[in-house]
């Protein structure tokens, strides 16, 4: 079950009037800079801002939100579930971050590193 505090946050990252996610409310959210979030999209820094339509950058800021939903159901806090993407090193992961596993096209073992932890597995 997806918590009220991530279903707000997944809200506020949308763009408005439109199906997409907003590059710059997920930078904001995650407390990423446009750098940052463009190298984990593979895309160029403008492309947030001209292109925010691009496939490339609408699929790595899905992937990002897929991971957040996942660390949500983990930590229900969603300041300190952003804190466990960006900042835990896990150990079954050579001590990389779930972000760094999301940047390396890695999604799905993130997400599947959260749904064991959340099922009482210890990584």
């Amino acid at each position: 079950m997806v918590s009220t505090a991530f279903s707000d946050v997944l809200e506020s990252v949308r763009e408005v009037g439109t199906s997409r996610f907003s590059a710059a409310n997920v930078a904001h959210v995650m407390g990423l800079q446009f750098q940052d979030l463009a190298e984990l999209a593979k895309v160029h820094r403008n492309t947030l801002r001209t292109h925010p339509e691009s496939p490339r950058l609408q699929s790595a800021l899905r992937d990002l939100m897929r991971v957040l939903s996942a660390a949500a159901a983990v930590q229900p806090d969603p300041q300190r579930a952003i804190f466990l993407i960006k900042n835990e090193p896990i150990p079954a992961f050579r001590h990389k971050t779930l972000l760094q596993l999301v940047q390396e096209g890695r999604t799905e073992d993130a997400i599947a590193y959260l749904e064991s932890i959340s099922a009482g597995f210890v990584g």
